[in-house]
């Protein structure tokens, strides 16, 4: 009986601190963007709050899944990996959707991946590590159906 419940409280003990990631974590309002003939089903983290969790503590993305952030000003922007298992790309967008530069990330880093400071940007478009590349999706493209920044 005694080994029961220490294993009971153990299994419970490793349960409850991912229930309260995933809480703290909640998936976002979506939009459907594209890229050329590609669709993306992307979250929006548009509050400072959103852009500052963005993809944290999540495990799996869908294949043409991605995390859309949108900032209030155009200006340079930065990203890091912090508590963020999953390897993304960014794809760093000016104010009328094109794409700026873009910039691979491994998982759990504090490295800064900023984009240039040539252009302003005022998007910021995560996917999985790759997902541009494999796509021949490059600067200078456009990124279609953005939401309006508010």
């Amino acid at each position: 009986m005694k080994t029961f419940l220490i294993r009971s409280s153990l299994a419970l003990a490793m349960t409850v601190p991912s229930l309260a990631v995933q809480a703290q974590n909640p998936p976002l309002k979506t939009v459907q963007l594209s890229a050329g003939t590609h669709l993306i089903k992307a979250e929006v983290a548009a509050t400072e709050d959103q852009r500052e969790q963005g993809l944290m503590y999540r495990d799996s993305m869908a294949v043409n899944g991605g995390m859309l952030f949108v900032f209030g000003a155009s200006a340079t922007q930065c990203m890091w990996m912090k508590n963020t298992a999953l390897p993304l790309s960014v794809a760093f967008l000016d104010a009328s959707g094109r794409i700026v530069n873009i910039e691979d990330m491994q998982p759990q880093t504090l490295d800064s991946h900023c984009s240039t400071r040539l252009v302003p940007v005022r998007y910021a478009l995560e996917m999985n590590l790759g997902w541009f590349r494999l796509r021949n999706i490059k600067p200078g493209m456009a990124i279609g159906n953005l939401p309006l920044p508010k």
